[in-house]
């Protein structure tokens, strides 16, 4: 099988695409032979060696793919041959054929595509995670997502408008961005490039939320953005940072918290997956239903072969990505 290689932790572009021989399922594992793969910024990370967790050398990147069960190790019962699953790995889906435990594979509806499957799987999970086990949105409160043109930013504005948001408002850079934020279902947008963000944010949240300010603000940004976005928190807001985008990790305002009663958390969805693995199962199937129910869908924006993934991962290096990218082994 062909996959992309990484021998030594260095940028992404010094990765290659080899020959790799075909995986053998052992016990308790199941083969996948790879339709779509989703694309993400931490992936860059993991290459790099940059990330929490560091793969062992020599590895293939990827953490979430969608495609067709081609073989069955000993003891999986609840899976078969040909069945069409979204798989959830830590590493290893930029390839033509992914070994995993079964316990990472969701059969998926029969409906979904499978670059639309892929695409529900890291930032549809990690949005669903901060919103409801995080920040437990209610109906009728108010959200900011920053960066909201990203996978995880377009995944958190559909699904906080399908958790009954009265009102959701993008953090973007830049009109085309603004664009994919409202179409995925934003109210408002705020411009994060803004020179005074500090108080421009501030403002725009006000005059949108009629001074109240918001409920609850995802950010998978970091840097001035989250120093903007805590001073426009309502009281008893839940803040929850997923990433550090921007490059810049901020420093909380320890004051704004006790003033206001706000609760700042962190996500680190993987954690999840490999010490709750039920709760991630119940998750993507909420996910697949919500998709059903025609409630959210992936913005796909770029598919790219997978000999290709260095262009669509210079995309996302350059913070031009916009919806999902998806990388296409056949």
């Amino acid at each position: 099988m062909k996959a992309v290689l990484v021998e030594r932790f260095a940028p992404f572009d010094q990765a290659s695409v080899a020959d790799l021989p075909d995986p053998q399922a052992a016990a308790g594992q199941v083969v996948v032979t790879i339709a779509a793969v989703e694309a993400n910024y931490p992936d860059l990370l993991v290459m790099e060696g940059n990330y929490q967790i560091k793969p062992p050398l020599p590895f293939s990147p990827g953490k979430a793919a969608a495609g067709v069960i081609t073989q069955i190790g000993e003891a999986v019962t609840d899976l078969k041959v040909g069945d069409r699953v979204a798989v959830q790995v830590e590493y290893g889906s930029y390839a033509e054929q992914l070994c995993c435990y079964a316990t990472n594979c969701y059969p998926m509806p029969a409906e979904l595509p499978f670059d639309e499957a892929a695409a529900l799987g890291l930032v549809y999970q990690t949005a669903h995670f901060a919103l409801v086990s995080r920040a437990r949105i209610q109906p009728g409160e108010t959200v900011l997502v920053l960066g909201a043109s990203g996978g995880v930013g377009v995944a958190a504005v559909q699904l906080a408008k399908a958790f009954g948001a009265r009102t959701v408002i993008a953090g973007v850079l830049g009109s085309d961005n603004a664009d994919i934020a409202r179409l995925a279902g934003a109210d408002h947008t705020i411009e994060l490039g803004a020179v005074d963000l500090r108080d421009e944010l501030r403002d725009q949240v006000a005059s949108f939320t009629d001074g109240h300010g918001v409920d609850v603000v995802i950010d998978p940004v970091g840097g001035m953005a989250n120093a903007a976005a805590l001073r426009a928190m309502a009281w008893c807001a839940r803040m929850v940072i997923i990433g550090f985008a921007s490059g810049q990790i901020p420093s909380i305002k320890a004051n704004y918290l006790l003033v206001k009663n706000i609760e700042v958390s962190g996500l680190q969805w993987s954690d999840y997956r490999e010490r709750n693995p039920q709760a991630v199962a119940l998750v993507q199937q909420a996910l697949f239903d919500l998709w059903l129910l025609g409630k959210i869908k992936p913005i796909i924006s770029h598919r790219f072969a997978l000999a290709d993934y260095a262009k669509a991962l210079s995309l996302l290096e350059q913070g031009r990505a916009q919806g999902k990218i998806i990388l296409l082994p056949s």
